[in-house]
């Protein structure tokens, strides 16, 4: 359930290690691709073809049978997951293992005017949006002889100071600079990027000096960052802030954490206290009291993984794309065990780091302890997702992207037109009468047709 990192880690490993007819690989999504989420940034900025940072299901999991649908009901006592395709009724599927991993989704807030206002950055459509509306917003600018619709226009807010958030601040950013260079009645001082983190630091994951430097370097570009401060409201696009603060904004990205995702409440599989699959070391789904559910596995976010590798017992492994993939691969290697009646082994890995990017050929990392910032931490970001991002052929693409982009100057054109294809036709189609007459009203003068 899910093609996501840990979906489709599990089941391409699956197909190289089971035999021909040992098993039959179901994998159900609603979506035809894989999102490697770490370049949804770069994709945005356009460092990398949207194309290329997603892994098309069909074209990897050849041996696997693919359904494009969600599961909205798991009965693991009968067996049985409540499929609803794309198009058509819901059906059931029996199986004889379940590999539930459904992801996250945002993780949201009841403040006023979040949900009329605000985008996430969890998808790809999100980040292909997010790069037309911000350069869309330029235009705008540009155009207009409104100093309040000028201001709205060029104030963009993301709310969240963890990887997304920080990641899609700065690669938006460096690509809005490089675009208002074509725009001689704009100046970068004209834009007004705000950072909203509800605590005291930014990038927890690298550290609190490599945070704090994260944070020097985004205020030495001009940004605005407002730590200890929360978002109380943004109807109709006015940020009213905890420090009193408020104004009109015409962008705000809500990156505010995730949670696991609300189908798992559908499922009579026991659940821990923030919502996530009680699993064992092995991937196996759980009792509370530590009993293995037989032919149940979870892992990434969904799951809540004890961490062998941490200084005390009780903490799990953190929501991220580098224990996603390595559970994945772990779990698809006990449920081949488990098959041939051989034992499980327990997921064990320390984590090597935390990569982020700040924009082009900027960055912060901290790998196995050594602290890397600027051009050296962009480098190490970059190779370390290139090792990543499965298949060969995504590999050659977004290296190739990258490639282009040393040579040729950063694609800054938008293409805000796709999200509303037929808005053109539709305006200038012409309406077909009603009434008895209809079809000689609509071409009273076009001569008959040959039926042939």
């Amino acid at each position: 359930m899910g093609a996501g990192h840990v979906g489709l880690y599990t089941a391409m490993r699956l197909s190289k290690k089971l035999r021909a007819r040992e098993a039959e690989v179901i994998v159900v999504d609603p979506q035809p691709h894989m999102t490697y989420q770490p370049f949804l940034p770069e994709a945005a900025a356009g460092s990398i073809e949207p194309r290329h940072s997603v892994v098309p299901i069909r074209s990897v999991l050849r041996r696997c049978t693919v359904l494009a649908g969600r599961v909205i009901r798991i009965e693991h006592a009968r067996r049985t997951a409540t499929v609803a395709p794309v198009v058509g009724p819901t059906r059931e599927i029996s199986y004889d293992h379940i590999v539930v991993a459904p992801g996250s989704v945002a993780r949201t807030l009841p403040i006023p005017g979040l949900r009329e206002n605000a985008i996430g950055f969890k998808s790809i459509g999100e980040a292909i949006y997010l790069r037309n509306h911000v350069l869309s917003r330029l235009d705008i600018a540009a155009t207009t002889t409104h100093p309040a619709v000028r201001r709205r226009a060029l104030t963009f807010v993301f709310v969240g100071g963890g990887y997304a958030g920080i990641e899609a601040l700065a690669e938006l950013e460096d690509m809005a600079r490089a675009a208002i260079k074509y725009y001689p009645e704009l100046s970068v001082e004209d834009m007004h990027w705000v950072l909203v983190e509800a605590t005291m630091r930014i990038l927890p994951e690298v550290g609190p000096d490599m945070g704090a430097y994260t944070a020097r370097e985004l205020m030495r570009r001009g940004l605005d960052i407002r730590l200890n401060t929360r978002l109380e409201s943004c109807v109709d696009g006015r940020v009213v802030l905890s420090d009193g603060d408020s104004f009109e904004a015409g962008t705000i990205v809500w990156t505010a954490g995730v949670k696991p995702h609300p189908m798992l409440a559908d499922t009579d599989l026991p659940r821990e206290e923030r919502g996530r699959l009680i699993c064992l070391p092995t991937l196996q789904v759980a009792h509370p009291d530590g009993t293995p559910i037989d032919g149940a596995w979870s892992a990434g976010d969904s799951a809540a993984v004890p961490d062998l590798t941490a200084d005390k017992p009780g903490v799990m492994c953190s929501p991220s794309a580098q224990h996603a993939v390595r559970q994945a691969r772990r779990l698809a290697d006990n449920l081949v065990a488990t098959l041939r009646g051989r034992p499980c082994k327990e997921y064990r890995h320390a984590y090597a780091g935390s990569v982020a990017s700040l924009g082009l050929y900027k960055g912060v990392a901290q790998v196995y302890g050594i602290k890397l910032k600027g051009f050296p931490a962009w480098f190490v970001h970059r190779t370390y997702h290139m090792s990543r991002i499965p298949t060969l052929n995504r590999k050659i693409r977004v290296l190739g992207d990258w490639t282009l982009n040393l040579f040729l100057r950063r694609e800054v054109v938008s293409l805000g037109q796709i999200h509303e294809p037929r808005e053109t036709f539709t305006e200038y189609a012409v309406s077909a009468p009603s009434g008895p007459n209809a079809a000689q009203t609509a071409a009273p003068n076009q001569p008959a047709r040959s039926s042939q």
